[in-house]
């Protein structure tokens, strides 16, 4: 069973992304609540998929994606940002730092489905 790492901050969307990805009922997911927690959980779990927010209070989430990148255990770990941040800079920072895909609050569930089968199949 392949596992999913979801950051985010705000437990109200942390839910909404949990739930979304339980309906596909193939995944384990793990979360955190902050970027600290993510950067704890990732040596201690092999994870297949790291969706991260990017703003969050301590490490953000091009912090997050920037680390990913830059550790040889993580560099081919698939990443979606997932953020309130429109614009298109923010955007194209996130993609290159990294991020494989860059998905705007609010979504549909099913875009974030749809982007979860096509990184992880």
């Amino acid at each position: 069973m392949k596992k999913i790492l979801v950051t985010e901050d705000s437990a109200a969307m942390r839910g909404l992304i949990v739930s979304t990805l339980e309906a596909m009922e193939c995944f384990e997911i793990i979360e955190a609540g902050n970027g600290f927690e993510a950067l704890r959980t990732l040596p201690r779990e092999k994870v297949d998929l790291v969706i991260t927010d990017i703003n969050m209070p301590d490490i953000n989430g091009l912090e997050l994606v920037n680390f990913c990148r830059s550790n040889p255990q993580y560099q081919q770990t698939p990443l979606i940002i997932i953020s309130t941040e429109r614009s298109e800079r923010d955007r194209k920072k996130g993609l290159a730092l990294g991020a494989d895909a860059y998905l705007i609050k609010p979504f549909q569930p099913e875009e974030l489905q749809q982007l979860v089968r096509r990184l992880l199949h």
